[in-house]
C-alpha cells in the first residue's frame, strides 16, 4: 500500500494510526489554538502523528442562519497561525475549485467534502496543487465507487490521496457504517481515514440542523482500527453543545485522552499481528 508523506515527520499508511482532529468549524482564533495545542500535547505523550483540523466554512448547512465560520480569509490566517505556533500539519475543507490554490498555501493537505467527492473541477484543481489530498466518500457512494475518484487524481498527476468513509445514508436523516467497505477501499492501494465523528451524523435530524450520536463514536473508532485503518478523522470541541456546526456529534476535548489512550491499544495489537 502507498504511504502519504504530510510532511518531513509524518507518513500516513505505515505504523501507527495518525489523528486528524480538531473542532468542526474554526469559530475563533483563541479556540483553535488552545484546541490545537491541547491535542498536540496529548497526541506527544501518547506517541501519535497528529494533524490539525477546522473548516473555514461550513457549505452545507441545513439552515441558511445556521453559522458557517469566519470564512477564507480569516480562517487561512488562523490556520496558518496554529501551524507555526503549535508546529503541526493543517487539514481544512475545499468547496470550490478556485478556493484549492489558495488554501494549499497555508495547509499541508486539503480536504474534499463528502457531498462532493464526484465534483471533477473541484479534484482537478486539488490535484494540481500537488498537496495531499483526503477525499471523503460520498454517502451516496459505494466503497469500490471511488477508484474513479483516484483516477481522476491520478489523471492529473497527484497520487497523494487519502481515502476517508463518513458514513453510508440509511434512509433517511441516518447514516450506518459498513465495516466491509473500509476493507474494499484498502484493497485500492492507498492510506485509509475513518472519520469517526461524522458517521454518526442524523443529517437534518433536528429539522434546520444536524443531530447526531456521540455515545456511537468510540465504538465505530474501536471497530475501524480493528480493521486496521490507517487514521482517525475526529472533530474534538471544549463544548460540543455550544459548537458552531455538528456539536451533537462531536466529542468533547477533556476526553479525549481516554479514549486515544484505548485505541492505541487496539492499534497496536492489530498493526504488529499485521507485521
Amino acid at each position: 500500500m502507498k504511504t502519504i508523506n504530510i510532511n518531513d515527520t509524518i507518513q500516513v499508511g505505515e505504523g501507527r494510526f495518525t489523528l486528524i482532529a480538531g473542532p468542526c468549524a474554526i469559530e475563533s482564533e483563541e479556540m483553535s489554538l488552545d484546541v490545537a495545542r491541547k491535542l498536540k500535547d496529548i497526541c506527544d505523550k501518547l506517541n501519535i502523528n497528529y494533524i490539525f483540523k477546522s473548516s473555514f466554512d461550513k457549505a452545507n448547512r441545513s439552515s441558511i442562519n445556521s453559522p458557517r465560520g469566519v470564512g477564507i480569509t480569516e480562517g487561512l490566517r488562523i490556520l496558518k497561525k496554529v501551524k507555526e505556533e503549535i508546529g503541526v500539519p493543517v487539514i481544512t475543507d475545499v468547496h470550490e475549485p478556485w478556493q484549492c490554490s489558495e488554501v494549499s498555501k497555508v495547509a499541508d493537505l486539503l480536504q474534499i467534502p463528502a457531498f462532493l467527492a464526484r465534483q471533477t473541477d473541484l479534484l482537478v484543481a486539488a490535484s494540481k496543487t500537488s498537496k495531499p489530498v483526503n477525499i471523503k466518500k460520498g454517502q451516496f457512494m459505494a466503497p469500490w465507487d471511488m477508484k474513479n475518484v483516484i483516477r481522476k487524481m491520478q489523471e492529473c498527476g497527484n497520487d497523494n490521496i487519502l481515502l476517508c468513509e463518513r458514513g453510508t445514508s440509511f434512509g433517511y436523516n441516518n447514516l450506518i457504517v459498513d465495516m466491509t467497505g473500509l476493507i474494499e477501499m484498502k484493497s485500492l492501494g492507498y492510506p485509509v481515514v475513518f472519520d469517526a465523528t461524522h458517521s454518526v451524523q442524523k443529517p437534518g435530524g433536528n429539522g434546520i440542523s444536524t443531530g447526531g450520536n456521540r455515545e456511537f463514536v468510540f465504538p465505530l473508532m474501536r471497530a475501524a482500527l480493528a480493521i486496521g485503518v490507517d487514521a482517525i478523522f475526529a472533530e474534538v470541541h471544549p463544548d460540543p453543545d455550544n459548537a458552531f456546526s455538528d456539536g451533537p456529534n462531536q466529542l468533547r476535548l477533556d476526553e479525549i485522552e481516554s479514549i486515544l489512550t484505548e485505541c492505541i491499544k487496539i492499534d497496536d495489537i492489530v498493526k504488529n499481528n499485521m507485521m
